[in-house]
């Protein structure tokens, strides 16, 4: 199936999963069920764990960050964000505003399930608010990272017409949080969540850590309404499918960890009722996710080549001075890279495949329906992820750094 052929899929009487009239009544109706009592009760063990970071051994790494400024945007940013705060009421502000260390930075997730007490939902504020906030995200990001966060939202309230429910999956249905106290050199940040999207950005001394980084979309294409023609993830579809066809039939079965994506040779245990083969998603910031498949060494160099675009795909939220920065820390560790894929190469097929490196995790997968009702993963379902393994997810380790050097002065 294309990315165009969702419609089928489309929920019938008695199909929907929306279950309130309200984000609220929707979110406690579906949290009675036992699926969801699992997710979220697993969920809070894991973030009852201090946290360590994505690691391959259950071992950080260290040395592999540093604080260098790289042009981050930081004077307008926190400009935008001073902006905001001015704007809001005290009972707001003690809603959204954190110490820049809270652990409240791992309470993000990417249901629909309205379910946080904290932060600054964007469809419960004024217009003029909602505007404010939407543009400290917009001086932090390029301008296609911007656009693609937005086309998150847009899709998600195309979604929301589909299956009758805009007040539940809306473009606004998302939580803003301010993390520190906004300077152009000191550390502070934001984060962006709700369904398919969560993005927490830190700035410290003009660097930028822009993970975890969650964006989907289901469906990840717009046939209809006033988002008609909006599409996404077109490019890491493409491009990842065309790295693992220039592969070698030999270096293909190095990369192929499973050629289904669902039963058949998939290892017991590998997909999950939730995040199906994602394994970097919502608090699984300690999670332990040895390398497999195909390294970089076994690659040419024009499938090096190839391996930095299709990662540049996943790094275009950065402003271009960070995304330079990003893309030669990848690449001096390109040695050290992973490529694995689950499922097929066909056309239609759907499929997975993370790019795994001391400093980088990026996952993407076609995902079943969940409020479509395709029961197997379709290629109009996309779930990715971006994070910064070894410690540095949230710019935890940056942080650190920072703190030891400004006491050591």
């Amino acid at each position: 199936m294309s990315r165009s052929d969702f419609r089928p899929y489309l929920p019938g009487a008695g199909q929907s999963k929306i279950a309130g009239a309200t984000p609220r009544e929707h979110a406690q109706a579906r949290l009675r069920s036992a699926r969801a009592q699992e997710l979220f009760g697993g969920w809070a063990q894991l973030a009852a764990e201090p946290f360590r970071g994505i690691t391959t051994d259950g071992r950080v790494e260290p040395g592999l960050f540093r604080l260098e400024p790289c042009g981050a945007p930081a004077r307008q940013m926190a400009d935008a964000a001073r902006a905001l705060l001015a704007g809001l009421t005290a009972e707001q502000r003690s809603r959204a505003c954190f110490p820049v260390d809270s652990p409240r930075w791992r309470s993000w997730q990417n249901t629909e399930l309205h379910v946080e007490d904290h932060g600054l939902r964007l469809d419960e504020i004024s217009e003029e608010v909602r505007a404010a906030a939407l543009e400290v995200v917009r001086s932090s990001l390029s301008e296609k990272g911007y656009r693609t966060a937005r086309d998150v939202m847009r899709l998600n309230r195309f979604l929301g017409d589909l299956v009758g429910g805009p007040s539940i999956l809306g473009e606004w249905a998302y939580t803003l949080c301010i993390f520190g106290d906004p300077h152009p050199r000191e550390p502070w940040g934001w984060q962006l969540f709700g369904h398919h999207l969560a993005l927490s950005c830190l700035v410290v001394e003009g660097q930028m850590v822009l993970t975890p980084a969650f964006q989907g979309a289901e469906p990840a294409y717009a046939d209809a309404g006033p988002f008609e023609g909006t599409t996404l993830f077109e490019d890491e579809e493409r491009k990842g499918l065309a790295l693992m066809r220039s592969f070698t039939r030999g270096q293909q079965a190095r990369a192929v960890v499973a050629h289904s994506i669902v039963g058949g040779d998939l290892p017991p245990g590998r997909r999950h009722f939730a995040d199906n083969l994602h394994l970097g998603g919502a608090h699984q910031d300690n999670r332990i996710v040895p390398y497999e498949g195909l390294p970089g060494t076994d690659l040419s160099g024009a499938q090096r080549r190839h391996l930095l675009d299709l990662i540049s795909c996943y790094l275009a939220p950065l402003p271009p001075a960070p995304l330079g920065a990003r893309l030669a820390e990848i690449e001096a560790h390109l040695a050290a890279t992973r490529f694995c894929w689950i499922g097929a190469t066909g056309d239609e097929s759907p499929f997975y495949y993370r790019i795994q490196s001391p400093v980088v995790f990026i996952e993407f997968d076609h995902h079943a329906g969940v409020f479509l009702t395709n029961a197997e993963p379709a290629k109009f379902h996309v779930h990715t992820i971006v994070r910064t393994p070894n410690g540095n997810d949230y710019g935890i380790d940056l942080l650190r750094l920072h703190y030891e050097q400004a006491h050591s002065k």
